[in-house]
């Protein structure tokens, strides 16, 4: 069976989005909904006998020839559209973060799992080669005991960034700036490959570089995980040029440093075959980094097309996906507690 899937938003991830689906087996291109913008036409001109102009967003979900929707409109936007899905009985995979607060994502959350359509969120940096074997060694054992976690992503955005869109930069649809915008896959990243949950968190955020922005520009935070390892958090858009982002797994045998997709560091107390061969593939330094200082170079639908395979899977076999809703929750209240502990100085937080 083809999944049907239309798309909310016509922004530069909506087209990733769009090309996503296209090259998914078992899902469809439906449509684009643009609010009026026309640039729903420009993503997908194959759906233009489809195309219901001037449309309001209930109408759009609404329609018989969709069974899902992907989000991709502004982050503080995700909750009206996923509520018209659940309410339409449509399944909604949303684009990171799944909402800006883990109050409306909770309704999100509850609004699906009563309708019994699948919820699910986009962290398609998971699914680079990298990662995957980052996990791997983790959940093997092979960092020994845990010590020490590190996420890193200093990127630099011009000033044009903010002041060229109505939503960026601002609370009330970005829901926060250099960590719940550029960082949160970072942050996702360095959660899902310690395996285990941060329990405190103590942060600071500050707008260094930008004139005229709500939220931050520069947010750092010391981590507690639950197994007593420390971590450290460091996400900007205040830094020029940018350069790739890093993630650091480390403990008492072993440590490895992921950079974008490549990696930095591969090295355990005890070898295996494979880790040779592992470090000669994949340990290089990656170019100037994905979306370091431009948020479209080098991305590509790769990395949404295979979160959107689970995604199409978990609709067809009834299971939960990868990364539903409780499991894309957790980066945002990782953010939520940084930035409430920076409102307290710096103050101890449990996310």
């Amino acid at each position: 069976m083809t999944l049907r899937v239309g798309v909310v938003g016509a922004g530069m991830i909506a087209a990733i989005h769009a090309e996503a689906i296209r090259r998914t087996e078992g899902t469809e291109l439906a449509g684009v909904w643009d609010r009026g913008s026309g640039r729903g036409a420009e993503i997908a001109p194959e759906c233009q006998s489809l195309s219901t102009p001037g449309a309001s967003l209930a109408q759009f979900v609404a329609r018989d020839d969709l069974d899902a929707i992907t989000v991709a409109s502004p982050s503080g936007a995700h909750l009206e559209a996923a509520l018209l899905a659940a309410e339409g009985g449509k399944h909604c995979l949303v684009e990171k973060p799944l909402e800006i607060t883990v109050e409306r994502i909770d309704r999100m959350i509850d609004a699906h799992r009563r309708s019994g359509t699948v919820l699910a969120g986009i962290f398609n940096t998971r699914y680079t080669e990298g990662a995957r074997l980052l996990r791997e060694a983790r959940l093997a054992g092979r960092f020994g005991r845990l010590t020490y976690l590190c996420a890193t992503c200093p990127w630099w955005r011009e000033q044009s960034y903010y002041s060229s869109s109505d939503w960026k930069g601002t609370w009330a649809l970005d829901g926060g700036g250099a960590l719940m915008n550029q960082g949160i896959h970072s942050i996702d990243l360095l959660q899902w490959l310690a395996n285990e949950p941060v329990v405190a968190v103590s942060g600071q955020i500050a707008t260094l570089a930008h004139d005229g922005v709500e939220v931050e520009d520069t947010g750092v935070a010391h981590l507690k995980f639950a197994s007593g390892a420390l971590g450290t958090v460091a996400c900007t858009t205040s830094v020029w040029p940018g350069h790739f982002r890093t993630i650091t797994v480390a403990g008492t045998d072993g440590s490895a440093v992921l950079a974008d997709g490549n990696l930095l560091e591969w090295q355990f107390r005890k070898e295996r075959d494979e880790d040779a061969e592992i470090r000669a593939n994949l340990l290089s330094l990656p170019g100037d980094g994905v979306g370091a200082a431009n948020p479209s170079a080098g991305v590509d639908a790769a990395g949404h097309a295979a979160v959107l395979a689970d995604f199409a899977d978990a609709v067809a076999r009834g299971r939960a996906p990868a990364v539903d809703g409780l499991e894309a929750r957790k980066a945002v209240a990782l953010i939520a507690a940084i930035y409430a502990s920076s409102r307290q100085g710096g103050q101890l937080m449990e996310p």
